[in-house]
């Protein structure tokens, strides 16, 4: 029989229109409470995924709390000396989770591999690896930053763009014929609250003028939540893949201290933990079937805190199909995928 979720409360309604409420720790807090969240204990037994950007932040608490919960982690790093260093901490890490896992048990089901999204060879050399591995359920795609300076990567791209856009669509076109073999296969975006703030302009999506790094960043966001949209649209009833994109509130990360340092210090008593902002990734990877409008193995929505939530809260950043179509034609070119008749 499905598990019939909650839908939004009043409660939560309130929290989600203050927006510091609903995206500071006060909103996880107060949810967690109402909506009585399960802990998915156990949950993870004979699932595996992909997580990219395991070495700190969000990464690295999404991949801790899969493996307490008995997930087997495909998770990415840089480089292998980054990777040597976080599979350590993150086997340390997750045995000292409470669930009751020794490390040794722990260390096998954790994989270490490296993935370089500024190169988009290593994203199609990391999926021919997995091909030799277990087969992967999910894959996170987490790992981004936001750049200083406008540079192009080797493949002639913007920075910002490849690496949080172009590599990970290149990948999850590349895994899909893995994942539509899976039992309920999932893909989730890790997005963020600020691609609110930018409507999806194919155009300008690689900043060619006048870049600044937050708008860069947020166009990357907002880009990746009308990917998911489309991807839904164009594979997810033909393949069975649920496409997801999530946001994990404002969460205290490495990456926020040293990207946005007056915004650390100002909200610094209201930022959550990396733990509580991974929380809807792990719901959207343990979670069972429910059969309803908060199913995680329908696809299709945009998550925050454990419910799907508006991509817009502007009537100025309202995507039309057409804009999502030249989207999808964009992607296929920069990411270099050629179609049966000839190149995209």
């Amino acid at each position: 029989m499905p598990n019939h979720r909650p839908r939004p409360s009043r409660i939560d309604r309130v929290l989600e229109a203050s927006v510091v409420g609903s995206f500071s720790r006060i909103g996880y807090a107060v949810r967690r409470r109402t909506q009585r969240w399960d802990a998915h204990a156990g949950a993870g037994e004979g699932r595996r995924a992909l997580v990219t950007g395991a070495n700190s932040g969000i990464g690295f608490a999404t991949v801790v709390a899969l493996l307490a919960r008995g997930a087997e982690v495909v998770a990415t790093t840089r480089d292998a000396t980054r990777g040597a260093a976080a599979r350590d901490a993150l086997l340390d890490a997750a045995a000292q989770a409470g669930m009751g896992v020794d490390r040794s048990t722990l260390a096998t089901r954790l994989t270490m591999e490296v993935l370089d999204l500024d190169r988009l060879d290593d994203g199609r050399r990391l999926v021919d690896r997995l091909r030799t591995l277990p087969p992967v359920d999910v894959v996170v795609h987490n790992a981004g930053a936001m750049f200083p300076e406008r540079t192009t990567t080797d493949d002639g791209l913007e920075r910002t763009w490849q690496v949080h856009v172009v590599a990970p669509f290149l990948m999850t076109m590349l895994l899909v014929p893995m994942l539509a073999n899976r039992p309920d296969p999932r893909v989730i975006w890790v997005s963020s609250g600020g691609m609110y703030t930018e409507r999806l302009v194919v155009r300008r999506v690689d900043s060619p003028r006048g870049y600044r790094p937050a708008v860069a960043y947020a166009r990357a966001k907002r880009a990746q939540v009308e990917l998911v949209a489309e991807l839904h649209r164009r594979l997810g009833a033909s393949t069975g893949i649920a496409f997801h994109a999530m946001h994990p509130g404002w969460a205290r990360t490495p990456g926020v201290s040293n990207a946005l340092p007056a915004f650390d210090r100002l909200m610094r008593p209201l930022l959550r933990t990396p733990g509580q902002g991974a929380d809807t990734i792990v719901h959207l990877t343990l979670s069972e079937r429910t059969g309803d409008d908060t199913d995680p193995s329908a696809g299709g929505a945009f998550w925050g805190d454990r419910l799907p939530r508006p991509t817009d809260r502007l009537a100025r950043t309202v995507c039309d199909d057409a804009e999502r179509a030249a989207l999808w034609e964009r992607l296929m070119q920069d990411a270099g995928i050629v179609r049966p008749d000839g190149p995209a």
